[in-house]
């Protein structure tokens, strides 16, 4: 066996053994799904004119109803709609990240990966970090949105910047969920449809288009369980002022067994596909 034949596998075992290079080899990898993204860019239309159509109908639509009661106008239900659309829009993305991930080893993206010189994490952690483009992207145009319709962070800008980095964590966390499914279902199709499943009761079923209290009884003791409509009220606490404590620690709570629970169940089915 020539000594050239002996050093690419020892240059490939040095290159996974460099201390943190598994975090290099991510970015690298997250880089590329940007540039995916940013060479098919009708990818993000989900995060982009979606959240911009929710906003408006339900705004236009509902808006004048909502307040009807109060004498209110449409203006009068931005302060309340956005925060919850934005949640909405950002979650609904989430599930981006599994209907990706099977996408990619169906088409046998993950095959190559194992052929590279890098971590065997590299790829997945890389593909989360990529989709984090995508619930920014969907936090910056309606926020664009509704400021040119005339939303402001009534509780100041610090607050405003802490509810949309709140909305992204929670979004990371999510993600986590799809993950596992992205990796155990057979199908993009199946993964896209079960998270339709889920993700309607969470959005629909909250506080994010009206007040819970004009709901049935029946909802309300689902909207008073629904980790969505702590987050919602976090939000809203951090925009607009008002109670922020018991929303936020719940809402932590939640992000942080979603992340305790599903992030090993999807590296244990990831690893076992690589």
């Amino acid at each position: 066996m020539s000594t050239a034949t002996l050093e690419v596998p020892a240059a490939h075992a040095a290159r996974r053994s460099r201390p943190f290079a598994w975090v290099e080899q991510s970015l690298t990898l997250a880089w590329r799904n940007i540039v995916r993204i940013r060479q098919n860019p009708e990818a993000l239309a989900d995060v982009t004119f979606q959240p911009i159509i929710f906003l408006l109908l339900f705004l236009f639509v509902f808006g004048g109803a909502v307040v009807a009661k109060t004498g209110g106008t449409w203006h009068d239900y931005l302060p309340m709609l956005l925060p919850g659309v934005l949640v909405q829009s950002v979650v609904f993305s989430t599930m981006g990240t599994g209907v990706g991930l099977n996408d990619d080893f169906a088409k046998g993206v993950f095959d190559r990966f194992r052929s590279l010189p890098i971590s065997r994490i590299s790829p997945l952690i890389g593909a989360v970090l990529g989709d984090t483009v995508r619930y920014l992207t969907s936090v910056v145009i309606l926020m664009v949105s509704g400021f040119a319709l005339g939303f402001r962070f009534e509780n100041g800008l610090l607050y405003g910047v802490l509810a949309c980095l709140l909305v992204l964590s929670f979004a990371l966390a999510l993600c986590w969920v799809w993950v596992w499914l992205g990796l155990t279902m057979k199908t993009a199709q199946g993964v896209q449809g079960v998270a339709f499943l889920v993700m309607f009761p969470l959005t629909f079923g909250s506080n994010v288009f009206v007040d819970a209290s004009t709901l049935p009884d029946f909802m309300q003791s689902w909207v008073k369980v629904n980790p969505i409509t702590y987050l919602v009220d976090a939000m809203r606490g951090l925009m607009l002022g008002g109670d922020i404590q018991k929303p936020l620690l719940i809402t932590f709570a939640f992000m942080a067994g979603v992340v305790a629970v599903f992030a090993p169940l999807a590296l244990r089915a990831y690893r076992r596909r690589v």
